[in-house]
């Protein structure tokens, strides 16, 4: 999944427990991203069918780590009647989104979640909230990626400016330290971890969009310093939901990261934020 070229630059995160699991863990996420990141890359470039297959496999992968979050840590039972058919409605959702059918796409989005919510009546505002939550992000990142002229460089800066929020937040709440954002979501976050990171991410932003001349470099690395907020608020989002059920990792997907929801829980909301200033600046902002 291009989305994954995210799960790379997560290994710059702190670990967990003591300096030998750290170790441990940095190895693991080292060779973790080495193997991810050139395929990640790979479809990012080539764009079409082989960006939008990955990342329907990355949304019927987040979509099983949803669905059995709410039975708390320990081995769960994952109902493969509702995976089926939600991954199904996310599957043709993309497919449609590939070929240009917009109102289409989310008409199957819709009715993927229907069928999700009919195959778990226990959980039903669970169901149409964990499509929504996977499956706007994706297609946002499919219709992202069809821009014309700039989606490759566009999905590629969506994706810089997240890695480089997580690796300024983490960097500048490690040596800065000081108030805690939100203790009571995630312990380690700080304020000055998110004005790093929010600094990082304008710098990335500016750097990135710097690569083609034609575009606004300066008013992009400003609003990478708001995406970066954005991206924050899905790391938190996403923590608040385990710390409510007690899981630790959303999976085990990733050795030395844990699940797909954990890597990219940042990019699931900063795909659709951006989308969505697209849709209200028009194109003409990117070029």
């Amino acid at each position: 999944m291009a989305a994954s070229a995210a799960l790379a630059a997560a290994m710059a995160e702190a670990p967990p427990h003591g300096a030998s699991q750290g170790s441990s863990a940095l190895a693991k996420r080292i060779v973790s991203a080495a193997v991810m990141l050139p395929l990640a890359l790979a479809a990012l470039w080539f764009g079409k069918w082989v960006f939008a297959g990955l990342v329907a496999l990355a949304a019927v992968l987040m979509l099983r780590e949803w669905q059995r979050l709410p039975d708390g840590p320990g081995p769960v039972g994952i109902d493969p009647r509702a995976l089926a058919l939600g991954g199904i409605g996310l599957v043709a959702a993309i497919a449609l989104m590939r070929v240009d059918q917009m109102l289409a796409s989310f008409i199957i989005l819709l009715l993927g979640a229907a069928a999700y919510v009919w195959a778990l009546p226990a959980r039903r505002a669970w169901a149409i909230g964990g499509m929504l939550y996977v499956g706007l992000p994706c297609l946002s990142l499919i219709w992202l990626r069809d821009m014309p002229d700039h989606g490759r460089l566009i999905v590629f800066w969506v994706l810089g400016v997240v890695w480089a929020t997580d690796t300024g937040a983490y960097a500048f709440g490690r040596v800065i330290g000081g108030p805690k954002l939100i203790p009571a979501i995630s312990p380690n976050k700080t304020w000055a971890g998110l004005l790093g990171g929010m600094l990082c991410a304008g710098l990335a932003g500016y750097g990135i969009a710097s690569l083609d001349l034609r575009l606004p470099a300066q008013a992009l690395g400003f609003f990478a310093a708001l995406v970066a907020v954005v991206a924050q608020a899905g790391d938190f989002f996403e923590s608040g939901i385990k710390r409510r059920f007690g899981v630790k990792d959303s999976g085990g997907l990733i050795p030395g990261h844990g699940g797909a929801l954990d890597r990219l829980d940042g990019v699931l909301f900063a795909a659709p934020f951006v989308a969505l200033g697209l849709l209200l600046w028009g194109q003409g902002f990117w070029s």
